[in-house]
């Protein structure tokens, strides 16, 4: 009656081993490392780039362990913190500007286990140390840069159609465009409405002055905004590919905000000055106007122009017009000059290259300034005069910098344009010895949460209670082993969640256990009452069970961070504790108790038994009972 088929115990026994299995990679701890990956995509990563490493540190003399090319680079285990930094330095000024050399961590797992895919989950930001970042993104910036894109598209389609106009300027969100006659307005308006049917035209100013005024529709600007933080977080995932973070976060909060978490990052302040900074570059012409100059230094700066002071302290006017923006950007790379002064060298696209080659081939002899912009203040970079047309869509940027600022605007540029400015809100940093701590006193919690309930369901239950303890150490096996499988992230709240699967899995033991106490209770025989108690507790179980699954699909539909990690391993622990509570509790019990065929009594703790006439009254008709209950009464 209570024995289990073979092929149900080869489940349980083949669940257990690859359970421990893929529990065990998670008590090998971290080790320091190295990882170097490449700037350029011309740049291979390979073995020989690895042989490379390994030899420049030991001619260095310094000692590490083994090393692998996968597709974020190469990386190689070292010996202690110290040689790690010592071979950050080394590695950065033999290998040059071509490489990016980051500090990580990798777990110590054996090889063989690593070969079939047993490795640890990965560390939160609460329990491996890093950073955090809350950035606001500015929904009016992303407004702007949208009418300065419209008002280059709306100044080359009127030049292509040869519409005579009198101008096109930005104001505001909206782009206003100056024609001498009606007609010239009535045959700009019917191209603007075929070729950009997102905006809304109206005509604005008298005889002398005809405007027409195009601005972007209500459903237009939602749609740039929304697009404009997702745009935002594929380019931070960028920047922070490039500098080398295991299973960084980067998602949205609310509207307009973006969280971004670096676990394990040790130099924060490189990490704040990549993330936190928003370059983006603009090519604007320089105002040559006779006077306009002297004005602007005597305070008057002129409409439509911005004064500014170049990295050689020297005045630059600047018309506020842009020619060109970050967003026609397909790579920057850092080099030299032909007198070996640091420079970035832009590639535009196809785009950006022809607009920047009738820009050039119009204004030779005329001042260019480019400027960088971070933060909502612009800088000029370089402001040199344009001599010929420049084709290819290739540009070298100069100007007072220096190797790592060369290297730093690159990467920023070649990550991708930002859609709109952002600022850093909030920023919080966990060191490792926190993390560390928070580790312990998560471990210890669930340590301590098990003692105390596997030592009561002994005490209560005794043999059947030592089974329930059994099945919850299983349970607690499986659930590690399944998140390590899934490369889940742990944080603090995924430990919360693991805790509280301890006392949602004991839950249906205590259930069955009682259920098999009450057939015991009614006289049934020890196998009968071992079969019911399960039979019986399932429906009751599987409903509990659904409920909290239920409420756990919830919580991760509808929560962000934190409360998602949680929903996440709350679901995972549901699905566990069910097969252990059931399918590995009834294994063992009836390997306990199922090759008895005559059973006298279930070590299951005390079993209160109704008296005999309570258990006649139990068993007499409904009207017997009745008769008695009044003959009771008179």
């Amino acid at each position: 009656m209570n024995r289990y088929p073979l092929w149900k115990y080869l489940i349980i026994i083949v669940a257990v081993l690859l359970g421990a299995l893929y529990t065990a990679p998670n008590f090998f701890p971290e080790v320091p490392a190295i990882q170097v990956s490449s700037i350029k995509a011309t740049v291979k990563v390979d073995s020989a780039l690895l042989t490379r490493v390994q030899n420049t540190l030991k001619n260095a003399n310094i000692a590490y362990g083994d090393g692998f090319v996968d597709p974020v680079g190469v990386r190689l285990k070292m010996s202690s913190r110290d040689t790690q930094m010592q071979a950050r330095d080394v590695l950065q000024e033999k290998l040059g500007n071509d490489y990016i050399v980051a500090l990580n961590q990798l777990p110590s797992t054996p090889a063989w286990m690593e070969k079939i895919n047993a490795k640890p989950m990965y560390l939160g930001l609460d329990l491996r140390g890093g950073v955090h970042f809350l950035l606001q993104v500015d929904m009016k910036g992303a407004l702007d840069k949208a009418a300065d894109r419209y008002s280059t598209d709306l100044r080359t389609l009127l030049r292509d159609k040869k519409i005579q106009n009198r101008g096109v300027l930005r104001e505001d969100h909206t782009v206003v465009m100056r024609f001498r006659d009606a007609q010239a307005r009535e045959d700009a308006r019917n191209q603007i409405n075929r070729s950009n049917p997102e905006l809304q035209l109206a005509p604005r100013g008298g005889d002398d002055d005809l405007q027409l005024v195009a601005s972007l529709t209500a459903t237009e600007q939602k749609r740039i905004q929304d697009n404009a933080v997702v745009q935002n977080m594929a380019t931070l995932r960028n920047r922070v590919n490039e500098l080398g973070v295991a299973e960084p976060i980067v998602q949205q909060a609310g509207a307009d905000r973006i969280v971004v978490q670096l676990p394990g990052v040790d130099d924060t302040a490189r990490a704040k000055s990549i993330i936190g900074r928003t370059a983006t570059l603009e090519i604007r012409m320089v105002d040559e106007t006779p006077g306009a100059r002297e004005s602007a230094l005597r305070g008057q700066v002129p409409f439509g122009s911005d004064l500014y002071t170049d990295r050689n302290g020297q005045p630059v006017l600047v018309k506020r017009q842009v020619v060109l923006t970050g967003d026609r950007i397909r790579d920057a790379q850092p080099g030299y000059t032909e007198s070996n002064q640091p420079s970035v060298n832009v590639n535009l696209d196809d785009v950006g290259a022809r607009i920047f080659r009738d820009v050039t081939r119009e204004n030779v002899g005329k001042g260019m300034a480019i400027l960088l912009v971070e933060r909502n203040q612009s800088e000029v970079i370089t402001a040199p005069t344009i001599r010929e047309e420049i084709g290819g869509g290739r540009v070298q940027i100069s100007g007072a910098m220096t190797t790592r600022e060369a290297n730093d605007i690159a990467l920023l540029m070649r990550a991708g344009a930002l859609a709109a400015p952002m600022e850093i809100v909030e920023e919080r940093s966990v060191g490792a010895s926190l993390g560390e701590a928070n580790i312990l006193k998560g471990f210890h919690s669930v340590l301590g949460g098990f003692i105390v309930l596997a030592l009561f369901i002994c005490a209560y239950y005794m043999v059947m209670g030592l089974v329930s303890a059994t099945a919850l150490t299983v349970n607690l096996v499986l659930l590690v082993a399944l998140l390590s499988a899934l490369q889940a992230t742990l944080t603090l709240p995924g430990i919360a969640a693991i805790a509280l699967t301890l006392g949602i899995s004991i839950d249906a033991n205590v259930l069955i256990n009682e259920r098999i106490r009450e057939e015991l209770r009614w006289g049934a025989s020890p196998h009968t009452a071992i079969a019911s108690g399960y039979d019986r507790a399932w429906s009751t179980i599987l409903d509990s069970n659904v409920t909290n699954l239920i409420a756990g699909i919830s919580l991760f539909m509808f929560g962000s961070g934190p409360v998602r990690g949680f929903a996440v391993v709350h679901c995972l622990g549901i699905l566990t504790s069910m097969f252990s509570a059931v399918f590995v509790s009834r294994g063992l019990v009836s390997v306990i108790y199922g090759h008895k065929k005559r059973l006298d009594k279930i070590s299951i703790g005390q079993v209160w038994k109704p008296s005999v006439e309570a258990l006649a009254n139990f068993a007499a008709p409904d009207g017997a009972r009745h008769a008695k209950a009044e003959k009771g009464a008179k």
